[in-house]
């Protein structure tokens, strides 16, 4: 198979997988003239968060807002009540303090943080952490929507934009119904690449090679790497499958 150069490269959720995001790119291996994405969540339960932010922030590469930044800016930003910081260093934040020296996080990574964009147009993709509500239009979605939004954006039955592939992470694939571990998820014009990294049942962190149409991903419990074409990598989702207010998907 012949593969174009000049690639687009978009990965899911690293939350703090430093070795298997090496990997991973080990892996994909971008050149100069390829153009890779984060689709934010970089940070929380994994061991390293620290690490992946100082590589990502550094990189040539570009990354959106993920709704696990946008806790840890709004707790280290502003008047939080004591609950909503217990519950973000309950869904991982515990692990990304312990990743930084002295527990302290750094004021330029604060700063970073808040420079990232809630979305990105790429022409005929459109990249975003969680999705959309696809009852509101573009010019009145907040980036709290962007970042946290699953069942509404899931259950959409016709593309959101006529002319472009929404691409997601967010929500774990496998919370979504019928699709395993390591699969990627689509539906009415998205696809979602959030294979779990940091989850017991998956260890799955995925980048979406969108120019070719090749899934690389690597398992950062098994320290193994596979290569698959994208349609034997995704499965499909109809909109009348997912059930509003499941709780067992939304995981933070």
């Amino acid at each position: 198979m012949s593969v174009i150069s000049q690639r687009r490269i978009v990965i899911g959720d690293v939350h703090g997988h430093y070795q298997g995001l090496m990997r991973l790119l080990e892996a994909i291996a971008p050149t100069s003239d390829d153009r890779v994405y984060f689709l934010g969540d970089l940070i929380d339960r994994g061991p390293q968060s620290a690490q992946v932010v100082d590589f990502v922030k550094e990189s040539p590469y570009q990354c959106l807002l993920g709704n696990h930044e946008q806790m840890l800016l709004n707790i280290f930003t502003k008047r939080i009540p004591t609950p909503t910081v217990q519950a973000w260093l309950y869904s991982g934040g515990q692990a990304t303090v312990a990743s930084y020296q002295e527990a302290t996080i750094p004021h330029e990574h604060l700063e970073w943080f808040s420079t990232l964009p809630a979305y990105l147009d790429l022409g005929d993709i459109w990249l975003v952490h969680a999705g959309v509500d696809p009852f509101i239009p573009l010019t009145e979605q907040t980036a709290a929507q962007l970042c946290w939004v699953r069942d509404e954006f899931h259950k959409i039955e016709k593309p959101y934009f006529p002319d472009k592939l929404i691409i997601t992470g967010h929500t774990i694939t496998f919370t979504l119904p019928g699709v395993s571990p390591g699969k990627l998820a689509q539906g009415q014009g998205w696809i979602d690449i959030d294979t779990g990294a940091y989850h017991p049942r998956s260890g799955w962190l995925t980048g979406l090679d969108v120019t070719n149409h090749l899934v690389y991903q690597v398992n950062v419990f098994k320290n193994c790497v596979r290569i698959l074409p994208l349609q034997e990598a995704v499965t499909t989702i109809k909109p009348e499958q997912i059930q509003f207010g499941d709780r067992k998907r939304c995981l933070v």
